[in-house]
């Protein structure tokens, strides 16, 4: 499982829609930038009370990263 796959499988079980999901991961100046797409009616599920769901989100995605060996993530949470 790589770490798209991993955000995907986090983010899709705490939204109402999970097919709206889209996780997609761009390497650029040696960064994973992972770019996660949700539905508008989804943002306050991701996103959470100031923030906190996002905190932990990125936490464990950052865990999951360094067990892997993959340096600098970073993760755009955005809605369409």
């Amino acid at each position: 499982m790589d770490i798209t796959e991993f955000a995907s499988y986090l983010i899709k079980n705490i939204v109402k829609n999970p097919d709206l999901v889209k996780v997609s991961a761009f390497t650029q100046d040696d960064e994973t930038i992972l770019e996660v797409l949700v539905s508008n009616e989804d943002m306050g599920a991701v996103i959470g009370k100031s923030g906190k769901n996002a905190k932990a989100l990125r936490t464990v995605i950052l865990a999951y990263a360094y067990v892997n060996n993959i340096k600098n993530v970073k993760m755009n949470i955005d809605s369409f």
